[in-house]
């Protein structure tokens, strides 16, 4: 098996750089690998010196890729102004701030989503920044992971219309969901996560079209939806209104089951979250 020198390295890194700049990137932006990371690259690279085989070997496909991930972020900037233009609930157009697509990394492994956009989400255009999504950021870091690591997206993209002088937030009908559905299930085909996280019944319902589900009865099992693991727990705003240890545990355990799905290393502390 041939090594690579670092002049046919340079050579390589040069060649992936244009390519990202044909592909109309001005910047690159490296964040620091966290533990997680670090660990599963370092476990990458003793498993490649074992076997002989190198990231950068001429039997690897790395410029095609780079090329596909490419092809990702275009699509999904592409599908996101699909949705901005959207006009297919009138309803909910007239009603709406700005539509809500999704943040995170669009190459995620672990996928979060919830049912529709609140009034802070729809004035930020960002999904779960209100109180509830400052409960999910804990969660996710918690796990040993950032909301940039993940991606967060809702079932609908708009939030559900409610009567005038009216505060709160609204249900989205099931009509309303299999409506915007497409949309998310085309998020879900170009991120390819190996685990979604439906956060609550509503969620829940959105995704599989099973109507009536209460949370209860489904959280604690992992289903199988699109090629990924589907992995049902309490929406976050459950937790604020029920901050029981006992509920929290529950939350943790559905959590403890992605990461173990995502061969996420568990500590014993982590292991031993809310137990007293």
């Amino acid at each position: 098996m041939e090594e690579i020198s670092h002049g046919k390295r340079t050579l390589f890194l040069y060649k992936y750089l244009e390519i990202l700049r044909f592909l109309g990137y001005s910047s690159l932006f490296l964040p620091r690998l966290s533990s997680f990371d670090a660990r599963k690259q370092a476990s990458l690279e003793n498993k490649e010196a074992k076997t002989g085989k190198h990231f950068l070997s001429k039997e690897d496909n790395s410029s095609q890729l780079v090329l596909a991930k490419g092809k990702v972020t275009k699509e999904l900037s592409l599908l996101k102004e699909k949705v901005e233009a959207c006009r297919n609930c009138p309803h909910l157009v007239s009603f709406r701030t700005q539509t809500v697509f999704g943040t995170g990394n669009p190459y995620a492994e672990l996928m979060f989503v919830g049912e529709a956009p609140g009034a802070e989400e729809d004035l930020q255009g960002e999904p779960f920044v209100g109180p509830a999504g400052q409960l999910l950021t804990k969660m996710i870091r918690a796990m040993g992971l950032s909301r940039e690591q993940v991606y967060i997206a809702n079932v609908l993209k708009c939030r559900p219309d409610i009567p005038k002088g009216q505060k709160g937030n609204r249900k989205p009908t099931t009509e309303e969901m299999s409506t915007c559905l497409p949309y998310l299930l085309s998020q879900l085909k170009l991120i390819n996560p190996k685990v979604i996280v439906a956060l609550g019944a509503t969620a829940y319902e959105g995704l599989t079209g099973k109507v009536g589900i209460k949370i209860s009865e489904v959280r604690g099992r992992c289903f199988s939806f699109n090629g990924a693991t589907l992995i049902p727990t309490y929406h976050p705003s459950f937790l604020l209104h029920n901050p029981s240890l006992t509920n929290k545990r529950k939350v943790w355990e559905d959590l403890l089951t992605a990461m173990g799905k995502l061969g996420m290393p568990i500590s014993e502390k982590q292991r031993n979250y809310f137990l007293s």
